[in-house]
């Protein structure tokens, strides 16, 4: 193992945790945030609790030991985080607003292809 290939690996490791603290950070204990946001955007509840299952579910995937459930974890939430770019966009927010979920694509994708 070369020093370049243990550091990418401690890299791709820290994203993967920092992927699932930060959606269990937003979507358990800022829930409230995420209620009124789906509120303000018109969205229904049942899809806000889905989109929150969904997010948490393929944030704990990415942090498997097994590269298809990995890949099936970061590839549904490149997925989930385009569609939630979308809708910022629909609404039509301003770019800081559609930072976290940039950030949150960015994250899913370098861990997806990273894997594949």
């Amino acid at each position: 193992i070369t020093m370049l290939n243990l550091n990418t690996e401690l890299l791709i490791g820290i994203l993967r945790i920092v992927a699932l603290v930060t959606i269990l950070f937003v979507w358990v204990i800022r829930y409230d945030n995420i209620k009124n946001e789906f509120r303000e955007y018109k969205l229904p509840k049942w899809l806000r609790d889905l989109v929150g299952v969904l997010k948490i579910t393929c944030a704990v995937l990415m942090n498997s030991n097994e590269n298809t459930l990995i890949l099936v974890g970061s590839g549904g939430l490149m997925i989930l985080m385009t569609a939630a770019l979308y809708t910022h966009l629909r609404v039509k927010n301003p770019f800081y607003k559609m930072l976290p979920a940039l950030s949150m694509l960015s994250i899913a994708s370098i861990v997806f292809f990273y894997f594949s």
